[in-house]
């Protein structure tokens, strides 16, 4: 019952939503982030390759095969290392945007807390022995 009732505190305590909003606003921005890398990011740097789109390069090892009519009977079998550099780039950016977001939160934390954080008892205790010595 000890396990029960934790997932019980857990879920009633909000980490469980606040965990679920998480996955769902990373979920969709990966989603943003690999479409700015396919859709954006790549065309543009192509002019600058030679024309040549990153995502489609590809190590073929054994082409397709086709049959007399041009029906195609055998898939290609190709390293697509395209691919691969543009899910890469996605991973990349989605990491910075998550260092940030996570760098700027313990940043308003941090200063919360010590705009939160009483003085220290010694220096309430200077404090009071300095407005009696006014008297």
């Amino acid at each position: 019952m000890g396990m029960i009732s934790e997932f019980k505190e857990f879920a009633a305590g909000g980490n469980l939503v606040d965990m679920a909003v998480g996955f769902v606003m990373g979920g969709a921005f990966a989603t943003v982030a690999s479409s700015f890398v396919n859709d954006v990011f790549m065309p543009a740097l192509a002019p600058l390759m030679g024309g040549i789109d990153i995502g489609n390069m590809k190590h073929v090892i054994a082409p397709a095969q086709f049959d007399a009519n041009g029906v195609e009977t055998l898939a290609e079998s190709a390293i697509r290392y395209g691919a691969f550099l543009n899910a890469v780039l996605s991973f990349l950016i989605v990491a910075l945007v998550m260092f940030m977001v996570v760098k700027a939160t313990m940043k308003l934390k941090k200063a919360q807390e010590e705009a939160e954080a009483p003085p220290p008892a010694n220096e309430v205790l200077l404090a009071e022995i300095r407005d009696l010595l006014k008297k």
